[in-house]
């Protein structure tokens, strides 16, 4: 499988599975670094919870509204919430994104403060 149909994409459908094995569908921004994807979100975020809970995901390009733009993928996915990956995460988003991801960034620290973590997805 190729990750070809996220090149020049900016957002990506991510599909998880609640404990009683409900899909979610979730528009989010993400990078591709090489042969992975990395999203930035809350780490208290429903997504989050549910990766850690089962990494089995799939993935698809989509608008920012969420409607599919290609194909979908079985991937792997976790969360990682070390300093180092955050940070990482942090300065890719900030090359892609611009202005947006610093935007989302104060908003978010103005609602409380949030912890982060990084989702890497592996297809």
């Amino acid at each position: 499988m190729t990750l070809r149909q996220f090149e020049q994409q900016k957002y990506l459908n991510i599909e998880t599975v609640r404990k009683n094995g409900q899909a979610i569908k979730t528009p989010v921004w993400f990078v591709q670094d090489g042969e992975t994807l990395r999203v930035w979100t809350q780490a208290d975020a429903g997504k989050s919870k549910r990766i850690r809970n089962n990494g089995t995901v799939r993935i698809a390009p989509c608008t920012a509204s969420g409607e599919v733009l290609g194909e979908w993928l079985p991937a792997r996915a976790q969360t990682n919430e070390s300093p180092e990956a955050i940070k990482y995460l942090e300065k890719l988003m900030q090359k892609k994104y611009g202005i947006m991801f610093y935007i989302f960034g104060f908003l978010g620290r103005m609602r409380g403060g949030a912890k982060y973590t990084a989702i890497q997805i592996q297809v």
